[in-house]
Order: C-alpha cells, then sequence, then structure tokens
C-alpha cells in the first residue's frame, strides 16, 4: 500500500508497531495495547505491511506520509503520548527505543 493511501489512524497504527518493534521484541501487551486503538481490519493490513518492511523503509513511508497529512499541535502530543504508552508498556525504556523517539521526534515536529 502507498503512504499516499494512508489515512491518520493507519499511519499511527504503523508508527506505534515500529515503536513496539523498536527493542526487537514485540511483546504481547505492546500488541495488545495498538489493538486497543484500532478496529482489527486496520490493524491486520497494516501490521501485514509493517511485518514485510526493513527499520529503513519504515521510516521512510513513516517521514513521507507525516508530511501529508496536516497534524494539529494536539494530535502530535497525543500521538508522543501514545508512542510512550507502548515504549513504557514493558516497564523500560531501551537505549534503541530512546533512539527512536528522537528520530520520531525530528519527523513529528
Amino acid at each position: 500500500m502507498s503512504t499516499n493511501e494512508w489515512t491518520k489512524t493507519e499511519l499511527q497504527t504503523y508508527i506505534l508497531l515500529l515503536c513496539a518493534n523498536a527493542d526487537s521484541v514485540e511483546t504481547s501487551e505492546e500488541i495488545d495495547l495498538i489493538k486497543s486503538k484500532v478496529d482489527k481490519s486496520t490493524f491486520d493490513k497494516i501490521y501485514a505491511e509493517f511485518s514485510q518492511d526493513s527499520e529503513d523503509e519504515s521510516l521512510d513511508k513513516i517521514n513521507e506520509a507525516i508530511h501529508l497529512h496536516e497534524y494539529s499541535n494536539i494530535e502530535l502530543a497525543q500521538f508522543r503520548k501514545e508512542m510512550y504508552e507502548i515504549f513504557f508498556s514493558d516497564c523500560s525504556f531501551s537505549m534503541m527505543e530512546r533512539n527512536l523517539d528522537k528520530i520520531m521526534d525530528n519527523m513529528l515536529y
């Protein structure tokens, strides 16, 4: 799927999946948290796409898609909050997660 066809919800799901995978381990808590924010068909579609992409491809897709949608400051703040929920769902904030957080910070602002 082309990123210019992603809805904001699909982009959000993709970003949260990247956050869950930042430390190379997707826990069931992280996946369940993401699933709770989106309907099953959207999750399944985006998860299938995410699973086939490398980290570089993921970052490129996210960067492209973010610029196609106009996000308000409130939406961006909510985005960050949800990212931190994923990062801290396992009660730790690893170096790989911190690095992704910095990359996402540059993309979102």
